[in-house]
């Protein structure tokens, strides 16, 4: 089997945290960042979805192409499932929200709005929950404002109206996580997800992973 052939050249430590963090994934809740043009921004929010056990993150590239900044993920995009929509003439919001609904997932449009229900309120735990973000100065789009199932807010108390994107999907995601934790109920992936998952990381943790795999193909026609 190609997965043992690898775990050959992992540490136990390594395998170890491979196994904790598996289990702590989770796709009841999604991101979605549309058209985010600030790479640093959409990179930090990666990397927020990463440290807090998002394993699918969906960048709608309508109007902007999102650049990798490397700098500000910290390696965190090896470990993600970057879902990416990019087609041209299309409108990729409209493919990336059919894509979640198909799934399951209810869609929350981040929308600072005072009449619109606070993320507090959201019960990840009923249904998947995918929160949608859109850029830095003009939020989402028409369409995805129209068309995402609920309107959700952040409640803030100061003077200053608005939050840094990735501190936006910090406060999303805690106040969802909190509760899916809190629940009796597991949300955490299928052994099938997992194991898909362990090969895909095992991959990226050893040297010259095609070598391997072709060691292996050799050894076992």
């Amino acid at each position: 089997m190609l997965l043992e052939h690898f775990a050959q050249y992992i540490s136990e430590h390594k395998k170890q945290l491979v196994e904790k963090i598996l289990n702590e994934r989770t796709r009841q809740i999604t991101v979605v960042l549309e058209d985010i043009y600030q790479s640093q921004n959409a990179s930090a929010a990666v990397r927020t979805c990463e440290c807090m056990g998002i394993q699918d993150v969906h960048i709608i590239e309508n109007s902007t192409t999102y650049e990798v900044n490397k700098y500000v993920l910290k390696g965190s995009y090896k470990w993600e499932n970057l879902i990416r929509y990019k087609q041209s003439a299309v409108n990729n919001t409209e493919v990336c929200f059919k894509q979640l609904k198909d799934q399951g997932y209810t869609l929350y449009a981040t929308d600072p709005k005072d009449e619109n229900m606070s993320v507090y309120e959201i019960d990840p735990c009923a249904n998947k929950v995918a929160f949608i973000f859109g850029n830095e100065l003009e939020g989402l789009s028409a369409y995805a404002l129209t068309h995402a199932d609920h309107r959700v807010k952040i409640p803030m108390y100061g003077f200053t109206e608005s939050l840094n994107i990735s501190a936006s999907v910090a406060i999303c995601l805690s106040s969802a996580l909190v509760k899916l934790k809190q629940s009796e109920n597991q949300y955490s992936l299928s052994a099938e997800e997992k194991e898909h998952l362990r090969l895909l990381w095992y991959r990226k943790m050893v040297k010259r992973p095609d070598i391997l795999e072709k060691e292996f193909l050799r050894l076992n026609p």
